[in-house]
């Protein structure tokens, strides 16, 4: 990386020291190319991480860098000229409006989080923009977890801003000899691709659950790929980046790992066979397919998939009356 890149990193700030939080923060510390401080809800995790360098409930056993510094106190966001948001989703809006004053007004915000917010359904930059006003907002998603994240291994994702100059800088700055970033001006498509990978990892996890076997898993990423690719265009993004790592990418980790909680979710779907009422409020892809759902019939979308994973999730069919459904529609050219 060049000295120009290495300097405009400075001070890197990530709020929220989640799973995903914390692994950002570890390994943007670890490239040793910028001051790089956690903030934390919790003052016993701020402590923790200095103290013992680890955070047992987030990313148990896991060694933290001695460099990463951790702090409850969210006036330390001071001289910070990027600041990642790896608070979740739905609590995006409420940390803008909180940190908003603390935040120095050139500093680069970076949304971490996948989804879309519960009652708007709009996009996670857009939430964040409406409160921050002068602020650039870009977002970073793609396929990775937060383990793999932290101890190193090799992982790829997407950072998208307004601009080409302003997403090639942020790349820079944040990628390390383990985590690459690739520049994006698609912010629409990758926060869309974000968001709805996890219906889709939902209906694969429903093929799982309900033994419905791997060729079937495989023909529902590909057509749900497709479905995702038309959705994104016609909410004025790129259809070619669902294609890509905050796309495709994300998908296939998502609807193939069991660490993946809308896999999980959809696997104890189809096992049941109809809506798991207990754990939906805490799967993002629950409320996507609810939103996604309403808006492609706003826009006259076809959506099989998408709109047979929000019905079985609102407890509208099961899933043999889905599955019914699908593999009687028209034959059509793929």
């Amino acid at each position: 990386m060049s000295d120009a890149a290495i300097s405009s990193a400075g001070k890197v700030a990530v709020v929220g020291a989640g799973a995903f939080g914390t692994a950002l923060a570890a390994t943007i510390a670890r490239a040793g190319r910028a001051e790089v401080l956690l903030i934390a809800r919790r003052r016993d995790v701020a402590d923790a991480i200095l103290t013992r360098r680890r955070h047992e409930d987030a990313l148990p056993g896991i060694d933290l860098p001695q460099t990463l510094f951790a702090t409850t106190d969210p006036a330390a966001l001071s001289g910070a000229g990027m600041v990642l948001f790896a608070m979740p989703s739905q609590a995006q809006r409420e940390a803008a409006q909180t940190l908003k004053p603390y935040l120095d007004p050139g500093a680069d915000i970076v949304v971490c989080a996948k989804g879309l917010e519960r009652g708007t359904g709009r996009l996670l930059t857009e939430v964040v923009a409406d409160e921050l006003g002068h602020h650039a907002v870009s977002v970073l998603s793609g396929p990775g977890f937060a383990a793999d994240i932290a101890i190193g291994l090799p992982t790829a994702m997407v950072i998208a801003a307004a601009s080409a100059e302003q997403a090639a800088r942020l790349a820079n700055a944040l990628s390390g000899p383990t985590f690459r970033l690739y520049p994006s001006i698609d912010r629409t498509g990758v926060q869309l691709g974000g968001a709805l990978k996890n219906v889709l990892a939902i209906a694969c996890g429903i093929v799982e659950g309900a033994g419905l076997g791997e060729s079937a898993r495989a023909a529902m990423i590909a057509r749900g790929l497709a479905e995702l690719s038309r959705y994104v265009a016609a909410c004025g993004g790129q259809g070619e980046t669902v294609r890509g790592l905050s796309g495709l990418g994300d998908l296939v980790l998502t609807a193939t790992s069991h660490q993946s909680r809308n896999l999980r979710y959809g696997i104890a779907l189809g096992r049941e066979g109809r809506a798991v009422t207990t754990t939906a409020d805490l799967v993002e892809g629950a409320l996507a397919a609810s939103v996604a759902a309403t808006e492609a019939r706003r826009l006259g979308l076809d959506m099989p998939l998408t709109f047979a994973v929000a019905a079985m999730i609102d407890g509208a069919i099961d899933v043999g009356t889905a599955l019914e459904q699908l593999m009687s529609r028209p034959i059509t050219q793929e």
